[in-house]
């Protein structure tokens, strides 16, 4: 581990500069957008997008391990996904299992801990059998949390919790006075997960029903490149750009 931030302290990214590894956020979020039209672009099947996509997945959760970062949250799958041609729908509900066969032995080797967040419900057997393989496998590892948000909603996971605390209150087991921010975080898919640091966005400039709760305080990052081309310099890239800003959360 030593030798990989060393490695990495002496790779330029292509901007400018060494990565500073004093203030390297802890939850990195990423929205992965624009694998159709990167496919379009080059007369593909929208499909040939999201194969092309997992080599990011890949590239990114490397570096993001070799950085320290702690948690890595990937938006995979909406759900308004569902909306999109059956085919590709079908397509998509295949690439966790994909990913999983292609990347878990390395995963394991890198104590990394696979996560999901999202509604199990409606996703097919083969994809939740792949997810229910990879979390059980790498439960006890230590190192980055590879958070995987599929069939995910913000505004249904807090109506959610709006449901099971509003649940509680009738039964007894809260009281209204009980209700505040740290009390809706722990009924959210997040809890035990601190707050993204950074959350980055490729292509478009909208959250688009993602973590709406917990991006209040998150530093916001917009790249112009489709998800497919997103490499390690660009995420690199990004780091960069969070480690300038100063962080007031609402004071001076």
């Amino acid at each position: 581990m030593l030798q990989k931030i060393s490695n990495l302290m002496n790779r330029q990214t292509k901007e400018d500069g060494h990565i500073p590894l004093e203030n390297i956020p802890q939850h990195v979020a990423i929205i992965m957008d624009g694998n159709g039209r990167w496919a379009k672009q080059r007369g593909l099947p929208r499909v040939a997008g999201h194969r092309e996509g997992m080599k990011s997945v890949r590239e990114v959760t490397r570096a993001a391990d070799e950085l320290g970062v702690k948690v890595l949250t990937l938006y995979a799958f909406s759900t308004e996904n569902w909306k999109r041609p059956k085919d590709e729908v079908d397509y998509l509900m295949k690439l966790p299992q994909d990913y999983i066969n292609l990347e878990l032995e390395e995963l394991i080797e890198k104590n990394v801990q696979i996560r999901l967040i999202g509604t199990e419900e409606g996703l097919p057997k083969h994809t939740l059998e792949a997810l229910k393989i990879a979390r059980e496998k790498t439960q006890e590892n230590t190192g980055l949390i590879l958070n995987f948000a599929l069939n995910y909603g913000s505004r249904a996971e807090i109506v959610q919790s709006v449901k099971d605390i509003a649940t509680k209150v009738k039964t007894g087991e809260l009281e209204v006075k009980d209700i505040d921010e740290s009390l809706v975080q722990t009924h959210l898919l997040t809890n035990g997960l601190t707050d993204p640091d950074l959350l980055i966005r490729t292509k478009e400039i909208r959250l688009s029903n993602f973590m709406l709760w917990q991006l209040a305080y998150t530093e916001l990052y917009f790249s112009d490149v489709y998800w497919p081309e997103f490499s390690r310099d660009h995420f690199l890239k990004a780091i960069l750009e969070y480690q300038r800003r100063v962080r007031r959360y609402g004071s001076v």
